[in-house]
């Protein structure tokens, strides 16, 4: 899937002289957690989220003071820097737009995933060249997961092929139950083995519940690793 299948198009979005006031007003009255900043032409300039309004005035939560070690570290362009963000009226003041985060439409949600991941966002503007078409948040993806795992009928899903999917499912990765046995009725697995992880024994239930037909797992896997090692 892609950024444009699972995406909001119809973006809120505010401008650059809209009020700090205003911004947390609406973000409240539409429950979300962020806004992107555009120009007149829906062209991306910043977006404003609600880190940016945790250390404000109203609130007496500015960063604290030390003016001799301010002087003596030479940081008074800091300082004027986070008193603007701290005091300052207008959402060009305080949001953020150095280094912007930004998604394609085109862009696999495995790369959009690891991207929000590694930069720690959690909403992604979706844009063509600069213009905002849409965003991307943690709530669509969280669409998209109880959208597509829905049960889906598998003519093929008799007791034999289930068998046969789940051990193949199981036994192709590095943690598989030694001596792994699975067996099946109406639906319902059951597994047997030896593993040597306590953290195995959820990935192989894990790998049996999302084989099609499986209804339950029930599991009889053994932790010892002196078992296996005298086998």
């Amino acid at each position: 899937m892609r950024a444009h299948q699972i995406m909001t198009r119809k973006v809120i979005t505010v401008s650059a002289d809209t009020s700090i006031l205003d911004a947390a007003n609406l973000m409240l009255q539409q429950h979300i957690s962020g806004l992107p900043v555009v120009d007149k032409r829906s062209g991306l300039i910043g977006v404003v989220s609600e880190g940016d309004f945790v250390r404000r005035s109203e609130i007496g939560t500015q960063r604290p003071r030390i003016r001799w070690l301010e002087f003596l570290m030479g940081v008074s362009g800091k300082v004027a820097q986070d008193f603007v963000r701290e005091h300052g009226r207008k959402v060009s003041e305080i949001m953020t737009q150095d280094d912007l985060c930004t998604a394609t439409e085109d862009m696999p949600l495995a790369e959009l995933v690891r991207l929000m991941e590694r930069r720690s966002v959690k909403r992604l503007p979706v844009v063509r060249g600069r213009t905002v078409i849409g965003i991307v948040t943690r709530t669509d993806l969280l669409r998209a997961v109880a959208s597509l795992a829905k049960d889906v009928p598998d003519p093929t899903a008799d007791d034999d092929h289930i068998r046969d999917r789940v051990i193949a499912s199981i036994d192709k990765n590095d943690w598989r139950p030694a001596q792994l046995s699975v067996t099946v009725h109406d639906g319902i697995v059951h597994l047997t083995g030896v593993i040597t992880d306590a953290r195995f024994r959820q990935a192989a239930i894990v790998a049996a519940e999302n084989v099609p037909g499986v209804k339950v797992v029930h599991d009889h896997l053994y932790l010892g690793s002196a078992f296996i090692d005298n086998v």
